[in-house]
């Protein structure tokens, strides 16, 4: 949010927002508040370094997502009243939300690398295959695909790029918390009875992106034929 308050003081709102909705997600009750010993892989100076730049582009990945769903937001009332207006600021939060996912993208490919190195450190071998690296890849090349989303220029346009830099961030909560909580490997460290209460908020999520998506949708066609007309 530091970084874009000088081009967007409206990106520098939502990273507030954003750190807001980690200390409530941190404060659920499915989270298990015991504190552990650490297992013997956490042991290890490559933990701070692989951690602290991967989670440093879920942060942005995660300004990314707010961005578009604002986006998207304005995007939807646009049709009705000041889209000129309305339609500039769409224009300025998509310049910053790909810059996000930029440097977002770059951290997450670093950060995938560190975690090979810390791999290689802890069990002999880079790469594995294991659940959270298979998941780490496929969100890298899931936000690759939206970052170079404008080379194809028959479908590309601002309101497909939001949306995807929205839907994207699922991958990201697939490897943060999905690879802990669901499915079993090496870096499953969080398992507990209670996680399968966070269904309900996905569901909610779910819904409400597939609502926006359509209404934004409608509003950008407006949009066009006002432009056209």
């Amino acid at each position: 949010g530091l970084l874009f308050v000088r081009r967007s003081t409206v990106t520098f709102a939502l990273a507030t927002l954003f750190g807001g909705i980690i200390l409530f997600v941190s404060g659920l009750n499915w989270m298990d508040p015991e504190i552990n010993p650490l297992v013997p892989v956490l042991k290890s100076p490559w933990l701070m370094f692989h951690v602290a730049v991967i989670v440093a582009a879920y942060g942005f990945f995660g300004i990314s997502c707010l961005i578009g769903l604002t986006n998207l937001v304005m995007t939807s009332i646009a049709g009705k009243k000041n889209t000129e207006l309305l339609k500039t600021r769409v224009k300025e939060l998509t310049i910053v939300n790909e810059m996000s996912l930029w440097v977002g993208l770059a951290l997450m490919t670093i950060g995938t690398f560190l975690g090979a190195v810390w791999a290689n450190e802890s069990w002999g071998r880079y790469w594995g295959w294991d659940p959270k690296e298979t998941w780490a890849l496929i969100t890298m090349v899931v936000y690759a695909v939206v970052v170079h989303l404008h080379l194809v220029r028959r479908w590309y346009s601002d309101w497909l790029f939001n949306l995807c830099s929205v839907v994207a961030f699922s991958s990201v909560l697939m490897t943060f918390f999905g690879v802990n909580y669901f499915l079993s490997g090496m870096h499953s460290y969080g398992q507990n009875d209670n996680v399968h209460g966070i269904f309900t908020y996905l569901y909610i999520a779910g819904a409400v992106v597939i609502v926006l998506g359509v209404l934004s949708r409608i509003g950008f066609n407006k949009t066009k034929e006002k432009e056209n007309g």
